[in-house]
């Protein structure tokens, strides 16, 4: 009994001790976001089986359409807007809020005109890879049959 008491005191130890903190509740990691500011464009979308294996980016359209997808990043106000503007592929463009944390997680919320991004329950969350002043890479994670699959988005600096 006294065995069964110490490992039931062992677990809820273990759990307690986990960090509970959603990616959205973390400190801010202004250095990575002051380098997204600006103009960008998704130069490419790529993952393994692309050719055989359809992939609905945030809820809007299939990933190949985010290629030529474009992106503006306000990093004092974590704002900024996106646009779907390739051929054959639905017109798509929406206010933004992102930032992100101290753990590399890029947190988007895809908002409707007008609205606030308080109200809005639903985002992603995705790593950022590879960061320079003029490109970098968000990774989302995919469950494709059971394995986890990367979707890679390469973006890269709109110079104006």
């Amino acid at each position: 009994m006294k065995k069964l008491m110490l490992l039931s005191a062992l677990f809820v130890l273990m759990l307690s001790c986990k960090s509970t903190a959603p990616a959205t509740n973390t400190k801010v990691d202004n250095k990575s976001q002051v380098g997204m500011k600006g103009n960008w464009v998704v130069s490419s979308v790529t993952y393994p089986g692309s050719e055989y294996i359809k992939v609905t980016s945030f809820g809007l359209a299939d990933s190949q359409c985010f290629e030529g997808s474009t992106w503006k990043f306000v990093s004092n106000n974590d704002s900024g807007e996106m646009a779907i503007v390739k051929a054959n592929c639905p017109s798509f463009s929406s206010p933004i809020k992102w930032f992100v944390n101290k753990e590399g997680k890029f947190v988007l919320k895809v908002l409707n005109a007008g609205e606030k991004a308080k109200k809005v329950r639903d985002g992603y969350v995705l790593d950022v890879a590879n960061q320079s002043p003029d490109s970098f890479q968000l990774v989302d994670h995919i469950d494709v049959g059971g394995k986890l699959t990367n979707v890679v988005y390469q973006f890269q600096k709109v110079n104006q």
